[in-house]
């Protein structure tokens, strides 16, 4: 067999140069050699890749038009995770982080076995596997679990702090018809083998900042913002904390004892979960309504100060919902970061 054909390729207006095989996308190729460009789900359905073709021949492979429309294609725009060069090429890219390229981690392979399963409430379940090697990765990224020889692959965040060695955690969602998911209560088991792939993701937390830190979540969007506040702890960075967390019911909340734990001994840190669905009778004294309400309602009173990063991972809208409040009341669009959860079906 003859070898693949590499190409080069250069990012404008960074400078940046790598290679790329014909038969890779281009973003996997700078997955592989450790350049964090900007993305999101991999797949061409949300855009967060898209750039310009400055020079060169590619083929872009199967997309959503939402993600890059008719009209955007016919003007050189293209997906990079969709993306082959049969050339050398270049490209501007439209989003970049230049603290996310200063600390890019490859991408590689961690095989391990699962070493826990544990309800957390009745749809979230906490996986817990143990990697042959440590994983680098900042508070927040992200990992693809496969399972299966191959069969089923899931993104899921980490719910650990970066530095604990070989052992990784994930804070899940369980949908009947979840294609991994659906295995976490009895499919799969201890001992089981996986193999994490990553790490991924741009919604990690940013360090050294002087304002304040908002983190907004639901349902399993706990899971990245859980790391990236026992990564702030460990730090000894302070800054106020405001952690929102939208759950359905008083029972679809979890970890409230580490949290009053936290807020006893963290300065400046408020825990504020809402209820969408509070049930009559269950003595809920705290928030209701949907969370972007609740962080709507909470930054005009409050009326922090300084530059805000906020953090929101959770549902598509959920997200969708929270992010113009955040930038109406102050946030610069370049200090929130998201990450949006869908779930796969068999």
């Amino acid at each position: 067999m003859s070898e693949a054909q590499v190409h080069k390729v250069r990012f404008e207006p960074v400078g940046i140069e790598m290679e790329v095989e014909e038969g890779e996308t281009v973003l996997d190729a700078a997955f592989r050699q450790g350049i964090s460009l900007m993305h999101g789900c991999k797949e061409g359905q949300c855009g967060s890749c898209k750039s310009k073709l400055v020079d060169g021949d590619i083929e872009l492979l199967k997309y959503s038009t939402f993600a890059l429309p008719d009209y955007e294609s016919e003007t050189g725009h293209v997906l990079l995770c969709r993306t082959h060069a049969f050339s050398d090429v270049s490209f501007e890219l439209l989003n970049y982080d230049e603290d996310l390229l200063s600390r890019s981690i490859a991408v590689k392979s961690f095989p391990g076995r699962v070493t826990g399963i544990s309800a957390l409430t009745s749809d979230i379940r906490l996986l817990e596997i143990e990697i042959e090697k440590p994983l680098k990765f900042w508070a927040g990224q992200y990992v693809d679990l496969t399972l299966q020889r191959g069969a089923i692959t899931r993104a899921f965040s980490m719910a650990n702090a970066p530095g604990e060695g070989t052992s990784l955690r994930f804070i899940i969602k369980k949908y009947p018809n979840g294609a991994f998911s659906s295995q976490l209560d009895g499919e799969l088991g201890v001992g089981d083998a996986v193999v994490a792939k990553g790490p991924y993701g741009t919604c990690f937390r940013r360090e050294e900042r002087p304002g304040a830190m908002l983190l907004i979540g639901g349902g399993s969007g706990m899971s990245p913002l859980w790391s990236i506040l026992a990564d702030h702890i460990e730090s000894g960075e302070q800054r106020p904390v405001r952690f929102f967390y939208g759950a359905r019911t008083r029972d679809d909340l979890f970890y409230l004892e580490e949290l009053a734990a936290i807020a006893a001994k963290l300065k400046d840190f408020k825990f504020i979960p809402a209820l969408s669905h509070a049930e009559a009778g269950e003595k809920w004294e705290g928030e209701t309504g949907f969370v972007h309400e609740v962080v709507l309602r909470h930054l005009r009173e409050e009326k922090l100060t300084g530059t805000i990063d906020a953090y929101a991972c959770g549902p598509t809208p959920m997200i969708d919902a929270v992010l113009p409040i955040l930038q109406m009341n102050g946030v610069e669009p370049e200090h929130i970061y998201f990450d949006k959860f869908t779930p796969a079906v068999r």
